[in-house]
C-alpha cells in the first residue's frame, strides 16, 4: 500500500526498515478517519496468521480474532481520542501462532501540520507477565466472563418459558442491550417471517413445508439483470453453517429468502428510524434442519462487547434456543398423539337405565402431561352395569397405550364372569402373560337391579269404584353393589349427610395377584351416590392420600345438589379445583321415587358432559338438560331442550370425534356450549330441496342467540337461551356472531 503524503508517512528508507523488522508492528488511521488498518510489516502478518491483502483497508476490529480477551473496551477508545503514547496488554488468542502474553504499544503519529494523522502499534511479546498486572488483568477477565455467565443465565432463563407470547422478542433484546445493536428472530416455519414467540405446533425439525420465498425463479429471457447469492436460504438449508454477512444493498431474487429478509428489516428500521450499517445472520438449528434465523443489525459508531462477538455467545444462544424450540415441539407432538389416543380409548358411556351416571376426565393441564389415567361403563345387561376407573404408572404415549390393552381386557372378561374379584382374577393371569410395560390400579364394580312388586295400600283399594277393578300392583327397582380393588384408592359411598369409605376387597397391584381376589357386596339405597376417582382428585403436594380421603369425605358429606352431574361439578370445584396430576371420576346416583319433582341443587351452576359422536347422544343430551334444568329451577325447560338438541344433532351429523356439552346458568339466562373437532363454522340454512332437515339452525336462531368460536382442534357452537325461552323471535336466516 503506497503512502499518503496527505497523513505525513514514513519515507522510503524507513518503510524498508520497519518492513524488515522481526518485531511486529502495524499503523492504524485515526478515529476520525475510520480506525482502519493502513500498513503492517512481515513480521506482524507472520504473527496474526492472516493473508495481508484481509487486513489491509480493514477497520481494526479485523485483530480481533487475535486476542483471546480484551481490555475494558471503554478505556481502549478513550484512549485512541487522545493524542498521547499508551499501552495495553492482552493474551494471544490460540490461533494465533504461540499463546501468551503480548504487550501493545500505541504511539501518535502526526503530520507536517502537527495535527495526528495515525497510531502506531509495536507488538512486544512478554515472556512472563509482572505479577501485580496479570493479578488485575485477571480479575478483569473474571468479571467479563461472569458478565457473559450472568447474560447466558437471563436467556437460559427465559428459554424455558417457551410458551409466553413474546419470550423470543424478549430474549433479542437482552442480548441486543448487552451486545450494542438490534437483534431479531425469524423463523423458517411455513415461509421466512419475523418471530416474537414459538409455534410448539409446528412440525419438529424432520419435516418441513418450504414457503413461497424459496421457489426458483427464472431470469427473464434475453435481460442481463443478475442477482446477488441467496446467502440467506444458504444458512437455512444447513449449506453455510454461518455467520453471513448480508448486504441491504445488492438485489437479491425476488421471493428468495436474502429478498424476504432484507426486505422486513428495511421496514422495521425505517419505522424506528435506524440506519444499519451490516446485516449478520446466525442459524438457529434443530435436530435436523435449520429453525430459523438470528439477525444482527450493526448501527453505525456502535461495537460488538468483546463476550459477544459472533462466534461466540450469539452462536451458543442460538444452539441453545434452537434445540430447546426443537425439543418442546417434538414433546408437543408426542402429546397430542397420546392425548388422540387416549381419548379415542376412552368409553363411550352408554345410557344406563335407571341410573343418574356423571363422568368426567382431564390430563393435567399445568404441565401439559398426558396419562394413563381411565373409566369405563358398561351396560352390561338389562339390568346390570359395570364401572371401572383405572390409572396406569406414567404421562406418555405408552401409558396410553397401556391404558388402552387394560381397557380391552376387563371389558372382555367383565361381560363373562359376574364377580368383580373373578373379573380381576382373570385379568391378572392375561395381563401377567402380555408382559405390559406398566403397572396398573384399578377398581371394578358391579351393578345389579333387582325389580320388586310393591302392593298397593289397602285405603287405595277400597277407594276404588264398584265394578271398577283395583290398579294393578308397581314394582319398585333396588340396586346391588359389588366391587373389588387392585392397588387403587377406595370409592365413596354418600347416603344421605354421611360419607363412608368402601376400603374392603383391596389386593395388589394388576399383574401382581398372587392370592384370590376378594368381592365386597353392599345393598344400595334410594339416593344413594358412589363417587368413583384417580389420586389426581385429591393428590397435592402439601398433604399425604390419607389427609386428602378425608378431605374428599367431608366434601361429599355436604354435598348440595341432588343429580350426579352437579355432585361431579361441585366435587371438581372444591377438591379438584388445582390438580397436580390427571383425573378420571365416576359418579353414580341411584334415583329416588319422584325425583324429577323434588331435585335441589345447591352447587355450582355448570354442567358438562362428553357423549359419543352418535345418535343415541341426542336423545341424551335432552334428557340431562332437562334433568339440569329441574335442578336449578329454570323455566323455559323445553326451549333449553330444544336448543341443545339441535346442537348436539348437527355436531353427530357434521362432526367427528367425542361431542362435548356444557351448559351454564349466566343469571340472565342459560348457555349451552357443544364442542366437535370439526373446524367448520355452522351455517344456518333454507333447508335441503327434496329432503328432510336443514332447519336446525333456524329453530335455534327463533330460540336463542348463538355464535361459534375455533379451538386448537375444531370449534364450540355456543347458544344463550334466555329466561323467556322462545321469546326471544330472533328473525330466521340471520347471521351467526362468531366468538373468539
Amino acid at each position: 500500500m503506497e503512502p499518503s503524503p496527505r497523513r505525513g508517512l514514513p519515507d522510503a528508507a524507513l518503510r524498508t526498515a520497519l518492513e524488515t523488522s522481526a518485531v511486529p508492528m502495524y499503523l492504524m488511521a485515526t478515529p476520525e478517519h475510520g480506525l482502519t488498518v493502513e500498513w503492517v510489516n512481515d513480521a506482524f502478518v507472520a504473527h496474526a496468521g492472516v493473508a495481508r491483502v484481509d487486513l489491509l483497508g480493514r477497520r481494526v476490529s479485523v485483530l480481533r480474532g487475535l486476542i483471546d480477551d480484551l481490555p475494558d473496551l471503554e478505556a481502549l477508545r478513550t484512549a485512541l481520542r487522545g493524542d498521547r503514547s499508551f499501552a495495553v496488554t492482552v493474551r494471544d488468542a490460540p490461533t494465533a501462532g504461540a499463546a501468551g502474553w503480548v504487550q501493545l504499544s500505541f504511539s501518535p503519529i502526526r503530520g507536517d501540520d502537527g495535527a495526528m494523522t495515525h497510531w502506531f502499534c509495536v507488538l512486544n511479546a512478554l515472556p512472563e507477565r509482572p505479577e501485580e498486572t496479570e493479578s488485575l488483568s485477571s480479575l478483569e477477565m473474571s468479571r467479563r466472563r461472569m458478565a457473559r455467565l450472568d447474560l447466558m443465565t437471563q436467556v437460559s432463563g427465559l428459554l424455558t418459558d417457551l410458551d409466553h407470547p413474546h419470550v423470543l422478542r424478549e430474549i433479542a433484546d437482552v442480548l441486543g442491550r448487552a451486545a450494542g445493536c438490534r437483534i431479531f428472530f425469524y423463523m423458517d416455519d411455513k415461509g421466512l417471517a419475523y418471530t416474537e414467540s414459538v409455534d410448539v405446533n409446528t412440525p419438529p425439525s424432520s419435516r418441513l413445508v418450504r414457503g413461497p420465498q424459496t421457489r426458483p425463479v427464472p431470469l427473464v429471457a434475453g435481460t442481463e439483470q443478475t442477482w446477488a447469492p441467496d446467502v440467506v436460504q444458504a444458512v437455512l438449508d444447513g449449506e453455510d453453517a454461518g455467520p453471513v454477512d448480508v448486504s441491504l444493498d445488492a438485489r437479491y431474487p425476488p421471493r428468495s429468502a436474502s429478498a424476504v429478509l432484507v426486505r422486513d428489516l428495511r421496514a422495521r428500521l425505517e419505522t424506528d428510524g435506524v440506519t444499519a450499517r451490516g446485516i449478520v445472520v446466525h442459524p438457529v438449528p434443530g435436530r435436523r434442519r435449520v429453525l430459523g434465523l438470528l439477525v444482527v443489525v450493526l448501527e453505525p459508531g456502535r461495537e460488538f462487547t468483546p463476550s459477544l462477538t459472533p462466534g461466540t455467545t450469539l452462536r451458543a444462544v442460538s444452539r441453545r434456543a434452537g434445540m430447546l424450540i426443537d425439543t418442546a415441539r417434538l414433546y408437543a407432538r408426542e402429546h397430542r398423539v397420546a392425548e388422540t389416543l387416549q381419548r379415542a380409548m376412552l368409553p363411550e358411556q352408554a345410557d344406563v337405565h335407571g341410573l343418574d351416571v356423571w363422568t368426567y376426565y382431564a390430563p393435567n393441564s399445568d404441565h401439559a402431561q398426558v396419562g394413563g389415567d381411565w373409566y369405563d361403563v358398561l351396560q352390561l345387561t338389562e339390568h346390570d352395569v359395570g364401572l371401572v376407573v383405572g390409572d396406569v404408572v406414567g404421562h406418555d404415549v405408552e401409558a396410553a397405550a397401556t391404558m388402552g390393552q387394560m381397557r380391552s381386557v376387563v371389558r372382555s372378561y367383565a361381560f363373562e364372569m359376574t364377580a368383580p374379584g373373578a373379573v380381576l382374577e382373570r385379568v391378572d393371569e392375561l395381563v401377567a402373560g402380555m408382559r405390559l410395560p406398566r403397572a396398573s390400579s384399578l377398581v371394578y364394580a358391579r351393578l345389579e337391579a333387582r325389580d320388586e312388586p310393591v302392593a298397593e295400600p289397602v285405603a287405595a283399594r277400597h277407594a276404588a269404584p264398584e265394578g271398577v277393578e283395583a290398579p294393578p300392583a308397581t314394582s319398585t327397582r333396588t340396586w346391588r353393589l359389588s366391587y373389588s380393588r387392585a392397588g387403587h384408592l377406595p370409592p365413596v359411598l354418600v347416603r344421605g349427610d354421611r360419607s363412608v369409605l368402601l376400603d374392603g376387597a383391596g389386593g395388589s397391584l394388576i399383574g401382581y395377584g398372587s392370592t384370590p381376589r376378594a368381592t365386597d357386596e353392599l345393598e344400595l339405597q334410594s339416593g344413594d351416590v358412589l363417587v368413583f376417582y384417580t389420586d389426581g382428585l385429591i393428590e397435592r403436594r402439601d398433604r399425604d392420600l390419607r389427609e386428602g380421603l378425608a378431605v374428599l369425605g367431608e366434601e361429599l358429606a355436604g354435598m348440595g345438589p341432588s343429580d350426579a352431574a352437579g355432585i361431579g361439578e361441585q366435587l371438581l370445584a372444591r377438591v379438584g379445583s388445582t390438580p397436580e396430576d390427571d383425573i378420571a371420576v365416576v359418579v353414580v346416583r341411584v334415583p329416588g321415587v319422584g325425583d324429577d319433582e323434588r331435585l335441589q341443587d345447591g352447587g355450582p351452576r355448570s354442567r358438562r358432559w362428553l357423549l359419543p359422536n352418535e345418535p343415541s347422544s341426542i336423545a341424551r343430551a335432552r334428557h340431562v338438560v332437562v334433568r339440569t334444568c329441574t335442578a336449578w329451577g329454570v323455566p323455559g325447560a323445553a326451549a333449553v331442550e330444544l336448543v341443545a338438541s339441535e346442537l348436539v344433532a348437527n355436531a353427530v351429523m357434521h362432526g367427528w370425534g367425542h361431542v362435548a356439552l356444557r351448559l351454564f346458568d349466566t343469571a340472565d339466562g342459560l348457555r349451552i356450549e357443544v364442542e366437535d373437532a370439526n373446524p367448520s363454522p355452522p351455517v344456518a340454512t333454507d333447508g335441503h330441496i327434496n329432503r328432510g332437515g336443514g332447519f336446525g339452525m333456524q329453530i335455534v336462531e327463533r330460540l336463542a342467540d348463538w355464535g361459534w368460536r375455533p379451538t386448537r382442534v375444531g370449534k364450540v357452537v355456543w347458544a344463550k337461551v334466555h329466561p323467556a325461552g322462545a321469546g326471544r323471535l330472533t328473525p330466521a336466516g340471520g347471521t351467526p356472531r362468531a366468538q373468539v
